[in-house]
């Protein structure tokens, strides 16, 4: 097995989560805060927007199972790279698009694959690719959320549809 691990941001952690456990080779993902300058932040204190962070996953996958361009075009397919600070109703600079990277190479694959999603989204590309610094788990209840609370109001109107379009995008690398 051959992982790697990128450190992506496009709105709410709990989507994002859910449409890569849904991959076939993803091995991990955990949902965290990335990308701005207070330490230790609390989830509470990150949605105030305040901390310059993101809420994030990092997403570990066996390359040798799930290609890393289809880690990174499901990213693209799973949130609009096209709105700035916010996913839908979820606004902020903690929701923004962004991937983290953690060296060169992660640098040019990200941009590389920024550059695929120019082709088919409509409208200029806003997601920002930013040297990975600390990373802050998000808290245990938001772990895994959307198949902890699969019936939960959010999961069902937000999530879903977008663990859907993933599903669809991508059915020869469902697990």
């Amino acid at each position: 097995m051959t992982t790697r691990t990128f450190v992506l941001a496009g709105g709410c952690y709990w989507c994002l989560d859910a449409a890569y456990r849904a991959l076939r080779g993803v091995v991990d993902v955990h949902s965290c805060f990335t990308g701005g300058n207070t330490p230790n932040p609390s989830y509470e204190l990150v949605c105030t927007g305040t901390t310059g962070h993101a809420e994030a996953v990092a997403v570990t996958f066996d390359e040798e199972v799930l290609p890393t361009d289809v880690v990174l075009d499901a990213f693209f397919t799973m949130h609009d790279p096209t709105q700035l600070n916010r996913q839908g109703h979820d606004v902020g600079t903690q929701y923004r698009s962004a991937m983290f990277y953690a060296d060169e190479e992660q640098r040019e694959l990200f941009e590389a694959a920024r550059e695929r999603a120019e082709e088919w989204w409509p409208g200029d590309i806003v997601t920002t690719i930013e040297p990975l610094g600390e990373v802050y788990p998000a808290p245990e209840a938001h772990q895994d959320f959307f198949a902890k609370n699969p019936t939960q109001g959010y999961c069902l109107a937000v999530a879903q549809p977008k663990v859907n379009k993933v599903r669809a995008a991508f059915a020869k690398y469902l697990s």
